[in-house]
């Protein structure tokens, strides 16, 4: 079973990030919103939308909402928050889900990026495309493999309740490598992340087949512009200009 399946569908995945910053997170979209302007009849898919918390912030806000997540437990969460703007599905964005449906595509969080096969990132990217109606815009809110390589700390250990996760940190073979292990009622357990730390000219090379013209980057959730040894994040704003 591919990491993500086993650890995106564990109890556990879900402790270690329960302190998310919501706010953090309410404030990126508030920006987001401002900058992009959205017609209220504009319909939005949360891809990789975990447990929806931007799904239901962006619901709030009067926009029509579709998230879907591979993880079955998250998205058994997000039903509650559903109604007639909101809904939930569980599905594999390696596989095609709607065309020419939404008006904006998001992937936030660090979301992509995660199969081995360079064929597999595609069709992900394909089919966010395919989903976004022409002239539709796609938002990757991803690491910044720079930063991220230069700043990186190898060890570091989070006491959440009665478990002490330990987790290393490695780049290996183009892959940011998380280790996390722990003990949990007596018994041993070990997760890892794995995120393919892509660059600027690999999201070039994935968009630009599929009709997607990257019209600007950003470096971190106050969308100031980005810089390749500095900032903490790479924001793609992508926009469809042609049927795939």
């Amino acid at each position: 079973m591919p990491w993500f399946k086993s650890w995106f569908n564990s109890p556990y995945y879900h402790i270690l990030y329960q302190h998310r910053d919501e706010k953090e997170a309410e404030h990126f979209l508030d920006n987001l919103i401002q900058f992009f302007n959205p017609n209220p009849e504009a319909r939005i898919l949360d891809l990789a939308c975990g447990k929806g918390r931007h799904s239901v912030y962006l619901n709030e806000k009067g926009f029509e909402v579709t998230g879907i997540d591979l993880s079955e437990e998250s998205i058994q969460f997000c039903t509650q928050f559903e109604n007639s703007k909101l809904s939930f599905f569980v599905h594999d964005m390696r596989h095609l889900f709607r065309v020419n449906d939404f008006n904006y595509v998001f992937n936030l969080f660090t979301s992509i990026g995660y199969f081995e096969k360079d064929s597999e990132n595609y069709a992900a990217f394909k089919n966010a495309s395919l989903a976004l109606k022409n002239g539709g815009v796609l938002v990757i809110d991803f690491l910044n493999s720079n930063y991220v390589e230069k700043n990186l700390i190898p060890t570091h250990n989070i006491e959440i309740g009665h478990i002490a996760f330990h987790i290393n940190k490695k780049i290996e073979s183009g892959f940011l490598m998380k280790e996390i292990s722990f003990t949990d009622n007596g018994e041993q357990y070990h997760f890892t992340e794995k995120v393919a730390t892509l660059r600027l000219e690999d999201f070039e090379r994935y968009l630009a087949p599929c009709g997607m013209k990257i019209t600007r980057l950003f470096g971190d959730y106050d969308l100031h512009e980005f810089d390749a040894e500095k900032s903490p994040r790479l924001i793609v704003v992508a926009e469809k200009h042609t049927e795939v």
